[in-house]
C-alpha cells in the first residue's frame, strides 16, 4: 500500500483527531463551562452565555492571593533551580569519567523521590536547622515561601540540569581552550563563549522550572505555611464545592499558553529568516511588511486571529447582558418543577384509587393477633374479626363480673353471667346436667 494512498491519509487524520482530542479535549470542555450561566461547571444542559464568572474570579481574593504567591515562589524557584542545574551540568562534563555515572545518578535521584517525601523532609530539615541556630519560631527558616522554594528546587534543579547537559553535549570545548590560550580568564571565557551558547538552554530551563513550580502540589502542601499557592487554594476550594470561575481560570491559562507558544514560533521563524538572509535577528524587525510577513509565517496569522478574538470578546462582554436569558431559563425551570409536582400528585392519586379498589388489607399489622399493651388498650371490634381472640373471652363473665363478685356476693355472678363474647359455655356447672 502506497504511503500517499487515500486510506492511509484517512487513518492518519483519524489518529491525529483522537490524539489531540485525548490531550486537549478536557481543557476545551473545561474552558467552555466558564461561559455557561449554570452555577456548576458543566456544558449540558446549556443555559445562557455569560461573562459573569470572569468578574467572580477577579473578586476572589483567595485565588488572587494564591496566584501572587505562585508567581513569587516560581520566580525564586527559577533562579535557584537554573543556577543549581547549570552548576551541576558543568561539573558533570568536567568530572573524572569513572565517577561521572555515579555523580549523574546522585543528581537525578530527587526526580525519582515522591514529592510528599521531599515536602516532609524539607519541613523537618529546616525546622532542625532553625532550632540548632537558636532562631525564633517565626524566623525566615519557617517562612512558607522560603521553604516552598527550597523544597521545589530540590527536584526541579535536576530537570534543569538535564536540559543543560543536552545542550553541552553539542558544545566544542576547543573554543574555551582557545580563549584561555589567548589570555582570557575562566570567567571571561564562561561569560563570552559558554554563556551565549547556553542562552537557549537557560531560557528553556527557566520556562520548565516555572511551569513545574506553578503546578506543583505534593511538595508544596507540606511547606506553604501561611502562603498558600494557587494549587493549594484550588484543592481547598474543591472540598467545599466549585463554581465556573475555576473554568475561567483554566481558560485564561490555556489562552496565555497558546499566545506564548505562538509568540515563540514567530520568534523562531524570524530568526530563521534572518539567518537565511545573513543578517542578525534584530535587523529583520523593522524591514518587513505585515502581509508578506503573514504569508511567510502562519503562526503570526493564528496569533492575529487570537488577538482579534480576544478584543472582540471583551467588546461583546461589555455590551451583552444575559439577564433576559436568565429570566427565561428560570421560568422554564419553574414550569418543569411544576410539571414534576403534578406528576407526583397524579401518581399518589392513582395509588390511593388502587388501594380503595383492592378493599381492606386483612394482613395489615393493625389486624395482628398479638394483644395490645396497656399503653394502647384494645378496643372491641378494632380488627377485621373483632375481638374474638381476646384472652378475656375465656373467662366466665369478664373482669367486671369478677370485681362485682368480690364486692357483693353470688348475685353479681348470676346477673353478669353470659356477658363475655361466648356467654357461659365454659361454666363448670354445665357438666353437672
Amino acid at each position: 500500500m502506497k504511503s500517499n494512498s487515500p486510506l492511509i491519509k484517512i487513518f492518519l487524520g483519524l489518529y491525529l483527531v483522537i490524539f489531540f482530542g485525548y490531550l486537549l479535549g478536557p481543557l476545551v470542555i473545561m474552558s467552555i463551562t466558564g461561559f455557561n450561566s449554570n452555577g456548576f461547571p458543566r456544558v449540558a444542559p446549556w443555559e445562557c452565555l455569560t461573562f459573569e464568572w470572569f468578574e467572580v474570579l477577579s473578586n476572589d481574593k483567595r485565588i488572587i492571593n494564591g496566584i501572587t504567591n505562585s508567581f513569587i515562589v516560581g520566580i525564586g524557584t527559577v533562579i535557584l533551580s537554573v543556577v543549581m542545574g547549570l552548576a551541576g551540568s558543568l561539573v558533570l562534563i568536567q568530572i573524572w569519567p569513572k565517577l561521572r555515572s555515579t555523580y549523574y545518578t546522585i543528581v537525578i535521584a530527587p526526580i525519582l523521590i515522591p514529592g510528599v517525601v521531599l515536602g516532609i523532609s524539607t519541613l523537618v530539615f529546616w525546622d532542625r536547622i532553625n532550632v540548632m541556630l537558636g532562631f525564633s519560631s517565626d524566623s525566615f527558616l519557617h517562612n512558607g515561601i522560603f521553604q516552598t522554594i527550597l523544597g521545589q528546587s530540590t527536584f526541579i534543579a535536576s530537570y534543569c540540569m538535564l536540559v543543560f547537559v543536552a545542550r553541552l553535549q553539542r558544545f566544542d570545548t576547543g573554543l574555551t581552550e582557545a580563549a584561555l590560550d589567548l589570555g582570557a580568564t575562566n570567567a571571561q571565557a564562561f561569560r563570552k563563549i559558554l554563556l551565549p551558547f547556553l542562552r537557549p538552554a537557560i531560557a528553556s530551563a527557566a520556562v520548565l522550572a516555572f511551569l513545574a513550580s506553578f503546578e506543583n502540589y505534593n511538595t508544596t502542601t507540606f511547606t506553604f505555611g501561611k502562603f498558600p499557592t494557587l494549587t493549594i487554594e484550588l484543592a481547598q476550594k474543591v472540598r467545599y464545592g466549585i463554581n465556573p470561575s475555576i473554568s475561567v481560570l483554566a481558560f485564561i491559562i490555556v489562552a496565555l499558553t497558546i499566545i506564548g507558544a505562538l509568540s515563540f514560533e514567530i520568534y523562531q521563524r524570524r530568526k530563521q529568516l534572518a539567518l537565511a538572509n545573513g543578517a542578525p535577528v534584530g535587523s529583520v524587525s523593522g524591514n518587513f511588511q505585515l502581509p508578506k510577513f503573514m504569508r511567510g509565517n502562519p503562526a503570526s496569522i493564528v496569533l492575529l486571529l487570537v488577538a482579534l478574538g480576544g478584543f472582540s470578546s471583551i467588546w461583546f462582554a461589555n455590551v451583552y447582558s444575559p439577564d433576559a436569558c436568565k429570566v427565561e431559563v428560570r421560568e422554564q425551570k419553574r414550569l418543569i418543577q411544576q410539571e414534576q409536582i403534578e406528576a407526583i400528585k397524579q401518581q399518589q392519586l392513582l395509588r390511593q384509587q388502587e388501594e380503595a379498589q383492592q378493599g381492606p388489607d386483612i394482613f395489615s399489622p393493625d389486624n395482628s393477633l398479638v394483644p395490645k399493651t396497656d399503653s394502647e388498650p384494645a378496643t372491641q371490634g378494632g380488627g377485621s374479626f373483632g375481638n374474638v381472640f381476646a384472652p378475656q373471652n375465656l373467662d366466665e363473665a369478664g373482669p367486671e363480673s369478677d370485681a362485682k363478685e368480690d364486692a357483693g356476693g353470688s348475685e353479681a355472678s348470676t346477673t353478669n353471667s353470659g356477658n363475655s363474647t361466648f356467654g357461659n359455655v365454659f361454666d363448670p356447672s354445665n357438666l353437672d346436667q
